[in-house]
C-alpha cells in the first residue's frame, strides 16, 4: 500500500450527518488491459479471497470433467459459490460427491452452521447433523475434486499448494491476470486452500477476460461461457437467500457475473460491456463492498432504472434501529 489514502467509496448516514465511511480501491478494465475507470491504488497487493471462485471453476469445465460427470447449471453455480450453507446447498453437494464416488468426508473443509441466521437457527432447533457439505466453500471444493477424479489424481491433500489441483489454479490466475505469482505473498483461506496475493489491476484484467473471451483459446472461452450461464441460471446456488450476489444475478441474468469475497473484496464481469471489475474495501466491510459494487453496476449500464427499482434495497440499503425505524442510509460516495 502507498502512503496516500484510498478514496472514500461508501458513506453511512444517520440523521443529517455522515456517521461512518469506507475507503477502498477499484478498477474497471477491458480485456486488452485498458483501464476504463479506477479509484485508489490498484497496483497494491491484496488477497482476492472467494471473489475469484468463477476463475477457479475454469479447470473443472475446460478439462472436460464437468461433461464427464454430467454436471448441471446448479453444480457449475455451486463451484463458483460462497453459499449460505442452506439445506439445498448441502444436499446438492452431497449428491454431487456421490456422482464422483466420494463422500462428504472427502472434503477438506470444516462444517459450520449456515451463514444465514434464520437457517442456522432452524438447523440448531432441528438438530441438523452438520457435515462438511454445509461449509460455504463446499461447492468450490467439490469442483476441485471433480477435476482431480477426472484426471486420475489422488484427491488426498488437494487443498495443499503442491497438489496438482492448486497448481492448476495458480496457472489459471497467472494466465487470466497476465501476471507472475511465483513470489507473491501466500496465506491460508478460511476453507484451508492457499490464498495468493495479487494486484487489483491483475484481478480486474482476469475478470475482464471473463467478460470478453474473444482473445482466449476456444476451449477456455467455451468454459467461461458455461460458467457465466450456470451462475445466471441458478444464482441461488452462488450465494443464497437474501444475498447480494444472488439478488443481482436474479435480476440481471447473464448481463452480470458478480462474486463476493471475504474482507471487502468483490469481482464482476459485465459481458455486454466487455468489462471486468475488481474492488477492495480497506476495512474489510462487506456492506461497503456491496454498495460500491452496486454503484459500478449502475454507472456502467448493467443496472438500468427499472432494475435499480427492483434492487433499491440492495443498492442503497436503509439503516434502521432495533424498532425498525428509519435511521439513515448506506450510499456510494464516488
Amino acid at each position: 500500500m502507498t502512503d496516500i489514502a484510498n478514496p472514500i467509496l461508501v458513506e453511512a448516514t444517520r440523521g443529517t450527518m455522515v456517521e461512518s465511511f469506507h475507503r477502498g480501491r477499484y478498477v474497471v478494465m477491458k480485456a486488452d488491459g485498458t483501464v476504463i475507470e479506477q479509484g485508489g491504488d490498484i497496483d497494491a497487493l491484496m488477497y482476492p479471497r472467494s471473489a475469484i471462485k468463477p476463475l477457479l471453476a475454469i479447470p473443472m469445465v475446460e478439462s472436460g470433467a464437468a461433461d464427464a460427470f454430467e454436471l448441471e447449471d446448479q453444480h457449475i453455480a455451486l463451484a463458483c459459490s460462497s453459499h449460505n450453507g442452506e439445506e439445498r446447498h448441502a444436499h446438492t453437494v452431497a449428491a454431487w460427491l456421490e456422482k464422483l464416488g466420494l463422500s462428504v468426508d472427502t472434503l477438506e473443509c470444516a462444517p459450520h452452521y449456515s451463514l444465514r441466521l434464520a437457517s442456522a437457527i432452524e438447523q440448531a432447533v432441528d438438530h441438523v447433523q452438520l457435515t462438511k457439505a454445509h461449509n460455504n466453500c463446499s461447492g468450490k471444493h467439490s469442483g476441485f475434486l471433480t477435476t482431480a477424479v477426472h484426471l486420475g489424481e489422488d484427491p488426498t491433500g488437494y487443498i495443499n499448494e503442491a497438489h496438482p489441483v492448486q497448481q492448476r489454479l495458480i496457472r489459471i490466475l497467472e494466465e487470466m491476470g497476465d501476471c507472475d505469482l511465483s513470489s507473491a505473498p501466500r496465506g491460508i483461506d478460511g476453507c484451508g486452500i492457499p490464498v495468493i496475493g495479487m494486484r487489483l489491476r491483475d484481478l480486474g484484467l482476469a475478470m475482464a477476460r471473463m467478460a470478453d473471451t474473444s482473445g482466449l483459446a476456444p476451449a477456455r472461452a467455451q468454459a467461461i461461457a458455461r460458467i457465466r450461464k450456470g451462475c445466471a441460471a441458478d444464482p441461488f446456488m452462488v450465494a443464497g437467500t437474501g444475498r447480494f450476489c444472488t439478488k443481482v444475478m436474479e435480476v440481471c441474468g447473464t448481463d452480470a457475473l458478480v462474486k463476493v469475497g471475504a474482507e471487502g473484496v468483490y469481482c464482476a464481469a459485465f459481458p455486454q460491456q466487455g468489462l471486468g471489475v475488481a474492488l477492495k474495501i480497506d476495512d474489510g466491510a462487506q456492506r461497503g463492498a456491496e454498495v460500491a459494487m452496486g454503484a459500478l453496476l449502475r454507472r456502467h449500464g448493467v443496472i438500468d432504472d427499472a432494475r435499480a427499482e427492483i434492487l433499491k434495497d440492495s443498492l442503497t440499503p436503509v439503516l434502521t434501529n432495533w424498532a425498525g425505524k428509519y435511521a439513515g442510509d448506506m450510499r456510494p460516495a464516488f
